[in-house]
C-alpha cells in the first residue's frame, strides 16, 4: 500500500482487480465493451440529437428520454472508459482524487436515473389515465422542475455517500471490482462500517424501492385504465406506449436491488461485480435501443433526418 499525502485514509492510488486476471478473457471482454461503449455512447447521443432536431418530439415523454439518455451518456462515461484501459493494461491503479470523482459521477447519475424512471411512469400514468388533462398536467415548467429534482437528488445523495465512504480509514488499496464502487470500497475499511451500511440502506430504500414503487403504483393504474378500454386495438396501443419504458424499469431495478438490498453470501463479490457490469455498461446501451427500435415516432425521425443528409 503507498503511503500519500491523504491523512484520513494513508492510500495515494488504488489498485482494481477487475473481472479476471486472464489475458485472453481480458482481450475478449475488451472488445465486447468497446463495442457496447460505442453503441451507447452513439445510441443515447442520437436520441438526444433526434429529440432536439424534430418539433414532434418535443413532448414531455421525449424531453425526459432526452434526460435519460443525459444521465447514461454521464454513467457510461465514468466506468467504461477506465474499464477499457485496465482490461490491456498490466497497472490497474487508479489515483485516489480519480477514484473518488468516478464513485461520485458513477453514483448520482445512478441515483438521478432511478428517480428519472418514476418521473417517466408518472407522466405514462397521466397520458394514459387522464389523456384530456395531459398537457395542462404536465406542462413545460413541471417538466423541467421534475427532471431537475431528479438530478439534484441524484447528485446531493452521491456527495453524501461519497464523503462519509472516503472519509473512513482503508487499510488496504487492493478492490476487488473493476470501479470504485460504495460496497466495494467498504471492504478496506478499517473501522466500523455500521453507519455506513444504515446509510446506503437508507440511500438504497430512497433511491431503489420509493421509485419502484411509484413506477409499481403508476403501472397498476395504468393497466387498469387499459383493462377498460373496449376497443382492442386502442388497448394494443396504450399497452404499447408503456412497454419500452416497463421493460428498462426490470432492467435497472432488478439489477441494482439485487446488488444492495439482495442478500449477502460468500460468492456475492463476484455476483456484483457480474450485475455490475450489467447496470453500468449493458443498461446504458440498451436504453436508447429498446427506446428506439419500439417507437416509431424515433424512427420516423431519424428517416428524416437521413433524407435531409442526402
Amino acid at each position: 500500500m503507498r503511503q500519500g499525502n491523504n491523512t484520513q485514509t494513508g492510500v495515494s492510488e488504488f489498485i482494481l482487480l477487475g473481472l479476471s486476471s486472464d489475458w485472453g478473457t481480458q482481450v475478449s471482454l475488451f472488445i465486447l465493451i468497446l463495442t457496447m461503449y460505442l453503441v451507447t455512447v452513439v445510441g443515447n447521443f442520437l436520441i438526444i440529437l433526434l429529440i432536439r432536431l424534430d418539433s414532434r418530439l418535443h413532448t414531455p415523454m421525449y424531453f425526459f428520454l432526452s434526460v435519460l439518455s443525459l444521465v447514461d451518456l454521464c454513467y457510461a462515461n465514468s466506468i467504461a472508459p477506465q474499464m477499457l484501459a485496465h482490461l490491456l493494461s498490466a497497472q490497474k491503479s487508479i489515483p485516489f482524487h480519480n477514484c473518488v470523482c468516478q464513485h461520485y459521477v458513477s453514483l448520482a447519475s445512478g441515483g438521478s436515473e432511478f428517480f428519472l424512471l418514476g418521473a417517466m411512469a408518472y407522466d405514462r400514468y397521466v397520458a394514459v389515465c387522464h389523456p384530456l388533462h395531459y398537457t395542462v398536467i404536465m406542462h413545460g415548467g413541471r417538466c423541467l422542475g421534475l427532471a431537475a429534482g431528479c438530478l439534484v437528488a441524484g447528485f446531493t445523495n452521491s456527495l453524501m455517500e461519497t464523503i462519509i465512504t472516503f472519509q473512513l480509514p482503508l487499510c488496504h488499496s487492493v478492490i476487488n471490482h473493476f470501479a470504485c464502487e460504495t460496497l466495494a470500497v467498504l471492504r478496506l475499511a478499517c473501522a466500523d462500517i455500521s453507519f455506513n451500511k444504515v446509510m446506503v440502506a437508507i440511500s438504497g430504500f430512497l433511491f431503489i424501492m420509493l421509485p419502484c414503487i411509484l413506477v409499481l403504483f403508476s403501472y397498476g393504474r395504468i393497466v387498469a385504465a387499459i383493462l377498460h378500454i373496449r376497443s382492442a386495438q386502442g388497448r394494443r396501443k396504450a399497452f404499447g406506449t408503456c412497454a419500452s419504458h416497463l421493460a428498462v424499469v426490470c432492467m435497472c431495478f432488478g439489477a441494482t436491488i439485487f446488488t444492495y438490498l439482495g442478500p449477502r453470501s460468500a460468492s456475492s463479490v463476484e455476483e456484483e461485480k457480474m450485475v455490475a457490469v450489467f447496470y453500468a455498461v449493458v443498461a446504458p446501451m440498451l436504453n436508447p435501443l429498446i427506446y428506439s427500435l419500439r417507437n416509431k415516432e424515433v424512427m420516423a425521425a431519424l428517416q428524416k433526418v437521413l433524407e435531409k443528409l442526402r
